[in-house]
């Protein structure tokens, strides 16, 4: 008698990229047996119909313990997050991760150290436009090898909002998460929109300090009319034997902070952003359209105010998704209910339905297997993202034909459609919508180098 049994449900492996009908038994948090044969549990779901598959990944996002984005996640069949993105993360990795061992969390999390806020505001490094001293520096440096000691699964470079971060620093953290095994997640350095050269700067820290590389939010960066190019320095990089991958959500308009230096008025005019284009998504001026008026008064009051750019060209969306080393992610942030943009509770239900239903961009295999399996190789998650007997029961069932996103811009944290049941850690922790354990998520520590995966 298993614990919890998934009856008569279409298993889709990643690894083995097959496919059949048939039974999953979970025991002690593991995926106990995949069978054709009938067995018993003391729970049991019947996923006649329903796709059952390892729970999805989401390589971009800034949870960090946020526990209504989690429960919006988690809605999305997201079994893992991975935070601290865009050089912003919790100081203490170990305090962080000792909370949720503590007191558990609605999914897995693991956290990244962020360099160019973090860090940098940690060693007093404060101007962004400004390089760390080598005093600066070395402390820095401490800091990061402390983080991937306590189990950081990577660096995170936020070099857009820091663009005064200088090569020696860049080069000597990366050289860090080269030596432990770790990746660099980098938010290019992009002066304006139509700068290729920030995508090679990235690049060029793989080449120079042997680092993997995971850029971040491709579509966001690049997604202007230059995805050929940037695939193809990619691509040219992959050939060379350097490890570059990337993530990438399924909207062209972007969500950051007001207050960052990307919203200094040079910037905007270099890159032609108008007031008009630029929607505020939280505190007192939210679902409205800045004018200049509310643009200096956020600036100079409430800098954290987020804001969506509205910019991109959609069909560079499933150009990128189609790459064999993209990753779809939710570039996921903490707002309070009502407040954001549609990403934090639409992303993967609206990849599965744009990418595999609608547009046949991508089948349904190759589709799991990038929010699963390739994002827990490439962070070395050798317990999931994987549907086979061992691994932790982190398991998602929804309809393929139902799944839906119904998140939009005004309405951002509605639930998606078809997402029937998703199981953590052995655990069932929602089921046809409804929230049931919400402290089954575990910490996920990074202790070992990851070297056991093919570029």
């Amino acid at each position: 008698m298993f614990d919890i049994v998934i009856m008569n449900g279409i298993l889709i492996d990643p690894e083995n990229l097959t496919r059949m009908i048939g039974n999953v038994g979970i025991m002690n948090g593991k995926i106990a047996v995949i069978t054709k044969d009938e067995i018993h549990g003391v729970q049991q779901f019947d996923a006649s119909g329903r796709i059952v598959c390892p729970g999805f990944i989401d390589i971009h996002g800034h949870i960090d313990r946020d526990d209504y984005c989690g429960e919006l996640s988690l809605r999305q069949g997201i079994t893992t997050t991975v935070g601290g993105n865009c050089g912003a993360s919790p100081l203490d990795i170990n305090a962080f991760f000792l909370a949720q061992e503590q007191h558990g969390f609605i999914i897995n999390q693991a956290e990244m150290i962020g360099h160019s806020m973090s860090l940098r505001e940690a060693v007093g490094a404060a101007d962004p436009l400004q390089p760390a001293t080598p005093e600066q520096l070395a402390q820095m440096e401490y800091l990061v090898e402390k983080a991937f000691d306590e189990g950081a699964c990577g660096l995170s470079l936020g070099l857009a909002y820091a663009p005064g971060s200088s090569n020696d620093e860049v080069m000597r953290l990366s050289q860090l998460a080269a030596r432990y095994g770790r990746i660099v997640a980098v938010d290019t350095r992009m002066i304006t929109s139509s700068d290729m050269y920030s995508l090679v700067e990235a690049i060029s820290i793989s080449r120079q300090t042997g680092a993997r590389i995971q850029v971040s939010h491709l579509v966001y960066q690049y997604g202007t009319g230059m995805m050929d190019e940037a695939l193809a320095v990619i691509n040219r990089a992959r050939s060379q034997g350097m490890d570059i991958r990337f993530d990438s959500g399924m909207y062209t308009q972007w969500a950051t902070h007001i207050g960052a230096v990307l919203f200094d008025e040079d910037y905007m005019d270099v890159n032609g952003w108008k007031l008009e284009d630029i929607l505020v998504i939280t505190g007192k001026y939210n679902g409205r359209r800045l004018t200049m008026d509310i643009y200096r008064e956020l600036r100079a009051n409430a800098p954290h105010t987020a804001v969506v750019v509205f910019t991109g060209i959609e069909e560079e969306i499933y150009m990128a998704l189609n790459h064999p080393y993209a990753m779809p992610s939710t570039d996921t942030g903490a707002y309070d209910p009502g407040e954001g943009h549609p990403q934090i509770a639409g992303s993967f239900p609206r990849y599965f339905r744009k990418m595999v239903v609608e547009r046949y961009e991508l089948n349904l295999m190759e589709a799991v297997r990038k929010a699963t399996l390739l994002p827990a190789e490439t962070l070395g998650f050798n317990s999931k993202g994987r549907l086979r007997e061992g691994m932790d029961a982190d398991i998602v069932v929804f309809d393929i034909h139902g799944i839906n996103d119904k998140a939009d811009f005004g309405l951002p944290d509605a639930s998606p459609e078809g997402i029937d049941y998703v199981f953590i850690n052995g655990k069932l922790a929602l089921a046809k919508g409804q929230l049931m354990d919400t402290r089954a998520g575990k910490a996920i520590r990074c202790t070992k180098p990851v070297y056991d995966y093919q570029i």
